[in-house]
């Protein structure tokens, strides 16, 4: 396999960047309870407690992602955060929202397969 381009890792960096940011922050948000959250849960029919589940699972894989080594660990964040962008936009389509709640987790979900494809071989299982 050829070596990436400094472009590459700059692309990869800044695209695992954003997810882990935006993963970890929200996180947080579901970890502490916000109304606007409740009510979103509630309206696609979803139990309060699992925004405590995704909550600790979306810092975990943000973290997974960030930590040098792990390649095995990597993957299952990987493949966490598709499930979960996947599932959030088909939540949102299947429960008649409007394209604005619908693009968001889709948006993520092409940043994470620009993470995915662009990450070093030392990122990588072997």
């Amino acid at each position: 396999m050829a070596t990436p381009g400094k472009g590459s890792i700059i692309g990869y960096w800044l695209l695992t960047g954003l997810i882990c940011l935006s993963q970890a922050a929200s996180g947080v948000m579901d970890l502490s309870g916000k109304e606007e959250l409740v009510e979103i849960f509630n309206g696609l029919g979803y139990p309060l407690y699992l925004m405590t589940i995704l909550g600790c699972w979306k810092i975990a894989g943000a973290i997974a992602l960030a930590v040098p080594g792990k390649a095995r660990l990597k993957e299952w964040a990987y493949a966490g955060f598709f499930f979960d962008f996947t599932g959030a936009a088909a939540s949102h389509i299947f429960s008649g929202h409007e394209p604005g709640q619908i693009a968001p987790p889709l948006v993520l979900a092409a940043i994470l397969m620009g993470s995915y494809f662009l990450r070093p071989a030392s990122r990588r299982l072997a």
